[in-house]
Formats: C-alpha cells, structure tokens, sequence
C-alpha cells in the first residue's frame, strides 16, 4: 500500500501544478455556473421560486395607485427597487418608468380625472422568460386598473382603501392551482446548471489531463523506468487510479462548495446521497480516462478523444438542458448514458424531492460502470 499511496501522491501533485489543470478545476466551473446559470434562471422557473429585480422610476408624490402598483408587481414576483440616480436606474435589466404629469397633478390624481398615463417598462432580458416577465408586468397594471374601474363601479371612494377591499373581495369562480405531490416542473437556472457543469467537467478534466499525463509519461519513457523498480504493476495501476480519481474529488468538492456559497444552491434534503454519487461519477471518470490513457497512441489523439466524448456524452446525457424537456424517447436513450444516470440521479435528489432509494439503481450502474471499465484498464495498461 505504500508504493499505492506514494504513485497517488505523485499522480496528484503533479497534476495540481499544471495551470490548464488548475484553469479547468477551479476557474471555468464558476463561469458556466454564473453565465449558464444566469441565463437559464428564468426558464422553467416555478411560482414563488424566485423574485426578478426591477428598478422604479416614479415621483415621490404619486400617490396610493403607485404605491397600489408596486405591491401587485411583488405579488407578480418582483422585487421592486426604486434606485437614487438615473445612472443606478439605467444599470437595471428590467426598469419601468411611472410618468410624472405636467400639470403639476400626482400621478394618481391624473389617472382619477380620466388623463391617459403611460407607464414605460424596458427590459434588457430576451426569451421565453422575458417574454413572461412582460405578461407578469402588464398583470400587475390591468388588474389595478379593474379594480379601480370596479370599485368606482360599485360606488366606493376611489381611494387606496376602496381599491384593496375589490381586490381582496371573494370571486364566485375562484381557480386554485396546486402541484399534486412531488414538483414536476423541469429545473432550471442554478439548479440545472451546477449539477450539469460538474458532471461534465469532472468527465473532461479526467478524460483530457487526467488521461493525457498516462500518454506523456509513456512517451518520454516514465513509465519504462517504472517498471523496473520494485513497485509491481498492480500497484502502479492502483496507485494511478486512485490518483486520478483524487483530482476529480478534489474538482467535485471546489465546485460542491463554490455552488453554495457564491450560488446559494439548495442541494435538496439528501446531500449525503448527492455526495455518494459525485463519488461514483469520479469513479467512473477516473476508470474511463484511464482506459481511454491506455488505448490511444498521442497526445492529440486524446485530446480529441476526450473533448469529443465529454461533449458528446453531455449533450445527449443533460447536462447542458433539463433532459425532462425533450421528447420521451431522448429521455429514455439519456438513461442508456453513463452521464443520463449521474444527471438523472441528480435531479431527483436536488430538484424534485426523491429519497436516497430513488437513486440506488443509478448508483449501483454508476459503480458497476467504473468497476469494468478499472478491470479494462488493468489488463490494457501498458508501459510503452
């Protein structure tokens, strides 16, 4: 065990000293969390998940329906600021403009003598969810404008209060719309973001430098020299294993606590299981660089080798989109992947609420995977 643990050592500190190494374990994960994160946040996006920043622009004096129209847009899931300065303003993606009129009246005061009021809302987002951030904005305004028309209609002040007794009025029809057990909603944002961006980048981190130091350390002859000193062959591929898969715990860790503490990621009720995945998943990275280290000829071969199959296995596992948003047959050929099983184990422990069980029969062909494919790579592994 001691030569098993001297190879692990090297194999890791080694890798540790290589800026590309360092680039793709400590810095790139954070970009796509940010960027990919960012972006995606409001597609899928369920009720009450999250509250999108918008600036207002108002005068201070406008009156009961300004301030009657910010709480309708924070019950629309809005967190409503009203910045000091234009320069602050502008700097807001979403920024809605309450006119001040010229006459000298309140905002509210023209609105109650009939004058058309225009209220300017400009946002920078694009997308499906901007698309429904506009729909959230126009509700909050009409559903202040009927309740005004219906409370002017039913003979009560046209006050803040008159407005606030017609909106929290009983309906004859009321609608109420509740999940029926556990979320079905696909996850989106962060919640898909940082469990995709660390499957895939634990698989190409291993299958790229984890894979590539076997290649270069076969063609400068390391290896040859390793095989005449007392250490046995078993030891070495023991020790180079354990090696590989220490750099992609040590990624996994980085990006586990990155994604809580600058992400505030909610890794659901089962954090334990989630950490015995991402276990196995570098098992199963570990096994496969390695195998892929013994079967390639150069350096570029495994570069292209790895960086194809990473992306490939991505793309077609999840994570890059949910894999619950595409046809059912994609969804099922996702869970033929070895990177299907990690994602899908994933979302049901962070995203939709399923218990350490759900996930077992990914774990064990997870882990049946890395065990075959270490078997391969013992027999393949060569020393020139």
């Amino acid at each position: 065990m001691r030569a098993v643990w001297f190879i692990a050592r090297t194999e890791i500190s080694h890798q540790m000293r290589r800026r590309e190494t360092l680039l793709w374990v400590f810095v790139m994960p954070i970009l796509f969390f940010y960027f990919i994160g960012t972006v995606t946040g409001g597609i899928g996006v369920g009720p009450g998940e999250r509250r999108d920043r918008l600036a207002l622009r108002a005068p201070a004096n406008g009156g009961f329906l300004a301030d009657e129209l910010v709480r309708r847009l924070e019950a629309q899931q809005f967190s409503v600021e009203r910045p000091a300065t234009d320069a602050a303003f502008d700097r807001f993606t979403r920024r809605l403009t309450v006119p001040a009129p010229a006459d000298g009246k309140t905002f509210t005061e023209a609105v109650l003598a009939g004058e058309r009021q225009i209220i300017d809302y400009r946002s920078r987002a694009e997308g499906p969810g901007a698309d429904y951030e506009r729909i959230r904005v126009a509700r909050a305004v009409y559903t202040l404008l009927a309740d005004l028309a219906v409370a002017g209609d039913a003979g009560r002040a046209p006050d803040a209060g008159g407005v606030r007794a017609v909106a929290t009025a009983s309906r004859p029809i009321r609608l109420e719309v509740t999940s029926a057990g556990r979320r079905l909603d696909p996850p989106s944002g962060y919640a898909q973001t940082i469990p995709g961006t660390m499957v895939m980048f634990t698989m190409l981190v291993l299958l790229t430098g984890g894979a590539i130091s076997v290649v270069v350390e076969r063609e400068q002859g390391l290896l040859r020299r390793l095989a005449s000193t007392p250490i046995s062959r078993g030891s070495l591929v023991t020790g180079k294993w354990i090696g590989k898969l220490l750099l992609g715990l040590v990624q996994l860790a980085f990006a586990l606590v990155a994604g809580t503490v600058l992400f505030q990621m909610n890794w659901g009720g089962s954090l334990p299981m989630v950490i015995v995945v991402l276990i196995g998943w570098a098992a199963f990275c570990a096994s496969l660089g390695f195998l892929l280290g013994n079967v390639v000829r150069t350096t570029a071969q495994m570069s292209g080798a790895g960086v194809l199959t990473t992306l490939v296995l991505a793309a077609l596992g999840g994570c890059w989109w949910p894999i619950e948003i595409t046809p059912r047959w994609m969804q099922h050929f996702a869970l033929a992947l070895p990177t299907g099983w990690a994602m899908d184990a994933m979302h049901k422990l962070i995203s939709f609420g399923d218990g350490p069980a759900s996930v077992l029969p990914h774990l064990v062909a997870i882990l049946f995977g890395a065990v075959v494919l270490g078997v391969a790579s013992a027999r393949t592994f060569r020393y020139q």
